[in-house]
């Protein structure tokens, strides 16, 4: 994937970057807060298509009413317990 993904802002300063990775941007945010003392805020540009099926798969709130059944990527509570 190319291009930036995650943009951690802060609106107490005039903090912000684009990282390539969640993990860049979340050690950025906690260094920021650490540092300053600001609670700065990220944003999410887009997700792998993998990860973005997940949670399609998985509806918003992954109650069985809102998931697509079918998907492999959703599991049945009962299959959980086996």
């Amino acid at each position: 994937m190319n291009g930036a993904r995650v943009t951690v802002d802060c609106d107490s300063c005039s903090f912000t970057e684009t990282f390539p990775s969640l993990r860049r941007a979340r050690t950025a945010l906690e260094d920021h807060r650490r540092t300053h003392g600001h609670d700065a805020d990220w944003s999410i540009d887009h997700l792998s298509a993998g990860v973005e099926r997940a949670g399609a798969d998985a509806g918003v709130c992954g109650r069985p009413e809102c998931t697509t059944s079918d998907s492999p990527l959703v599991r049945d509570r009962f299959d959980a317990e086996e």
